[in-house]
């Protein structure tokens, strides 16, 4: 099992956070709103705890929860704080019209974040493809991600395995530029093509 932190108190939070008790992680719930943290930890029980925001995570795996553009400025707060830790970044850029990505087309989110990071710390892209409702419900999932650190996305690996979910790896961080259009993909199929939020991507292996 694995020992996580989530910064954020969100809905993708909450889903990622009950999944992770429910495996029986070790979870730490992080917001600038201490009281919104620890009604959320409280939520979740199973042995769940808060941490000061800023100060050194408990958790080897730091899951930042937040909207994309917290997440970069949330990783420079903490600075050295996130020495020796897995970052994981979830988030999607969309525009304000969720049809285009508002970020370069040479970079992504978690490449920025590996940019802003303690060089001892590794990044590494999951869960921005599957709505947090859908994540809620527990339901077996596939979870892409990507990262430069061989260890890093092997750990998080495991800890996605504990969520019964599969964790199917798409190469080196800078997929996750690529990871980040997929999920304006699901957008774009939930209000066109499938016409709801109620669905995921997956893999299959043909017969």
């Amino acid at each position: 099992m694995s020992n996580i932190s989530i910064i954020g108190t969100g809905n993708m939070a909450r889903a990622i956070g009950e999944l992770a008790v429910a495996g029986g992680n070790t979870v730490e719930i992080i917001g600038r709103d201490q009281t919104k943290a620890a009604d959320l930890a409280k939520a979740l029980s199973g042995g769940t705890t808060t941490g000061r925001f800023g100060a050194v995570p408990a958790g080897d795996i730091v899951i930042a929860a937040l909207l994309y553009a917290n997440v970069v400025p949330v990783v420079a707060h903490y600075g050295e704080a996130l020495a020796g830790k897995v970052i994981v970044d979830i988030s999607n850029p969309f525009n304000s019209t969720a049809d285009g990505l508002a970020i370069p087309e040479d970079t992504s989110i978690a490449q920025e974040v590996a940019k802003t990071a303690p060089v001892s710390a590794s990044v590494v892209k999951a869960f921005n493809t599957i709505f947090g409702v859908v994540l809620s419900q527990g339901r077996p999932l596939d979870v892409f991600i990507a990262g430069d650190d061989a260890r890093a996305k092997a750990a998080v690996a495991e800890f996605i395995e504990t969520l019964d979910l599969r964790p199917l790896d798409v190469g080196d961080l800078n997929m996750a530029h690529w990871l980040e259009g997929t999920g304006l993909v699901v957008m774009g199929l939930a209000r066109h093509g499938v016409g709801h939020f109620d669905f995921a991507l997956g893999a299959t292996t043909a017969a």
